[in-house]
């Protein structure tokens, strides 16, 4: 029982960067969003719908990056992966945006079709895709952190950012 518990563990110690990572940006992009929207009487998520997403998008993040087409480019200067892997979940993360608002339409339309054309005449394209950007350029720099910390490793790239840990002698 304590090897399943040590996996689990190492698999939530895993998860743990890019959660953060996403719960933090999730609400910063959800912040700007409130601030494009405000009186429009367009509802916001939730802190617990932006934990829920940084969770999804944590783990996710975990699951992709052990497919083979997704770390395609390890041998190449960085730029090769960070571009790649940008794309990648640049790509998750529209889908993911645009299955957001097509549910916040679903809930009052008759059927998903329904709630799909009714998006598609509401929808404010500029605002879309300005947090579009948003999230692509937050990915961008989630991408680049974790290509230095695969090159130059976590512990290293730890100690570049926030110092040596003084030892007790010190």
């Amino acid at each position: 029982m304590s090897t399943l518990l040590q996996n689990i563990k190492h698999e939530c110690m895993k998860a743990l960067p890019p959660t953060l990572f996403f719960f933090v940006i999730l609400h910063i992009v959800a912040l700007v969003r409130m601030l494009m929207i405000k009186g429009t009487g367009v509802s916001l998520p939730t802190s617990a719908s932006v934990l829920l997403a940084a969770l999804v998008l944590g783990k996710s993040v975990l699951i992709a990056d052990m497919l083979p087409f997704v770390n395609r480019f390890p041998d190449k200067p960085l730029i090769w992966n960070v571009a790649w892997k940008t794309l990648m979940y640049a790509l998750v993360a529209l889908v993911i945006h645009y299955l957001e608002r097509l549910y916040e339409y679903w809930k009052e339309a008759p059927g998903v079709l329904a709630a799909n054309r009714n998006l598609w005449v509401d929808i404010s394209w500029p605002r879309f895709w300005a947090v579009q950007i948003l999230l692509v350029t937050l990915i961008l720099m989630y991408c680049v952190i974790a290509e230095l910390a695969r090159v130059i490793g976590h512990a290293r790239l730890k100690a570049m950012f926030f110092g040596p840990v003084p030892t007790r002698h010190e």
